[in-house]
């Protein structure tokens, strides 16, 4: 098993000479090969360690025989404990999601902080057939049917080749001691009752299962390449970037064959699963301003258009311009000019806001609208509402939520690229102006 792991190691470039890599140790059967091949391949390595304090004395247990076991090799460790439950609790997650989270954001942590190059965890064959399976339960597109990949950005899995059993032989014929983990028997676990009740019937029926399984696997990754080329091909005909948003044009996406399938395929990336994407779907022809969340990112649908952007804590920041201040770099990036009026020349454009200088009050403070704000636009006697000022411009959610307001004590000088207060306009009788513009 040696040789076929540092061929694999090789054949798949999984380490370049030189790198440094951080091994994930659990002290289970899986980590303790891992840990044991590693030593034996002259690689550059360290260990890290979770005790997520779900099993008691057993847990801790486990840090004990794993901060015993390598001291037997003299390397770096690193440990960590975590209250997984509160953790979980607090996300409104599983258990099992809660220890993964932790996990891997522990990983990424030391591997920046000690600049190990990658971290490789123990997965193995039947890690990999087991993912498929649960893939397939949770609902799915093709790219959840070809298993877990031996490496993805700086994480590696170069066990991948090798099964249970494999590991299980090579564990005895080293005489290499690892810790049981009494929850891998508990089927309440869905990875642990495919384990133990389904998996075990489909070798009955077929005792060749695993390993034409694993060859079906192979003939999904080669069909996924055509198929992956093909989407992207037509997703950049219907996704572009705008700002700090992701625009899917409902127009382009409905004169695809499979505009479902490509959809999929685009959402994705941001977090959203194929229920909630068969939502988003249905919701093509329906009226504008209807919101779908991931946990990471919001999608707004409008008229001809689905905007999928970062999920951000509100800005209800308000931010001051001086009297002698000339350029501002938050919320907008905005530079301010003051000069005799006689000098000045009329700049139409919306990103500049030519403002009386003499009937601004500073400091001028810049601020997100509200409900219940209201102006006179310019060129008009009357007031009216922002809110009614948006739906005459048929702004999109997205675009009125990220508006700012540039105010003087309470009265709105500017909607920022939009309109001009009328009260603040030059006239004849001005004599000072207050240039503010908006640099893209």
């Amino acid at each position: 098993m040696f040789n076929l792991f540092t061929q694999n190691i090789n054949d798949k470039k999984l380490v370049k000479q030189g790198q440094k890599v951080l091994l994930a140790v659990s002290g289970g059967i899986d980590s303790m090969v891992l840990l044991h091949l590693f030593e034996r391949s002259g690689i550059n390595y360290g260990i890290a360690h979770c005790n997520f304090k779900l099993r008691d004395a057993e847990s801790d247990g486990d840090e004990t025989f794993v901060r015993s076991e390598i001291e037997k090799y003299g390397i770096s460790a690193h440990f960590k404990s975590f209250d997984t439950r509160e953790y979980a609790a607090l996300k409104g997650i599983s258990i099992e999601m809660a220890a993964r989270e932790l996990r891997y954001n522990f990983f990424e942590q030391i591997r920046k902080e000690y600049e190990y190059d990658l971290v490789a965890t123990a997965h193995h064959q039947d890690d990999l057939i087991e993912t498929f399976f649960l893939n397939l339960t949770r609902k799915t597109g093709i790219k959840g049917l070809t298993g877990i990949k031996e490496k993805k950005g700086k994480l590696i899995r170069p066990l991948l080749f090798a099964s249970r059993t494999a590991i299980e032989k090579y564990a005895a014929e080293n005489y290499i001691d690892y810790r049981e983990d009494s929850s891998n028997s508990e089927v309440v676990y869905q990875r642990n009752f495919l384990r133990h009740k389904i998996l075990p019937l489909f070798s009955e029926l077929n005792p060749a299962f695993n390993k034409n399984f694993i060859a079906s696997v192979e003939n999904l990754k080669a069909a996924y390449e055509v198929y992956d080329a093909t989407i992207n091909s037509e997703i950049d005909t219907i996704l572009r970037k705008e700002n700090e948003q992701s625009v899917i044009s409902i127009p382009a996406l409905q004169k695809s064959g499979h505009a479902k399938t490509v959809l999929l395929e685009i959402l994705t990336v941001f977090g959203f699963n194929a229920s909630v994407v068969d939502d988003v779907y249905q919701s093509l022809g329906t009226l504008s301003g209807k919101q779908f969340f991931s946990k990471t990112h919001r999608l707004v649908k409008d008229r001809d258009a689905l905007f999928v952007s970062e999920i951000q804590n509100e800005n209800k920041h308000v931010y001051y311009i001086e009297e002698n201040d000339i350029e501002l770099f938050a919320p907008l990036s905005i530079s301010v000019e003051q000069m005799d009026y006689e000098a000045f020349s009329l700049v139409k454009d919306n990103n500049v806001a030519c403002i009386d200088f003499d009937k601004v009050e500073f400091p001028l403070l810049i601020r997100k609208w509200e409900q219940g704000d209201y102006f006179q636009p310019l060129g008009m006697t009357g007031f009216k509402k922002v809110s009614d000022f948006f739906i005459d411009q048929k702004m999109p959610l997205h675009k009125k939520e990220n508006t700012w307001l540039l105010c003087s004590g309470k009265k709105i000088v500017w909607i920022m690229g939009y309109r001009l207060d009328n009260r603040f306009k030059l006239t004849p009788d001005s004599k000072k102006v207050l240039k503010i513009v908006i640099i893209s």
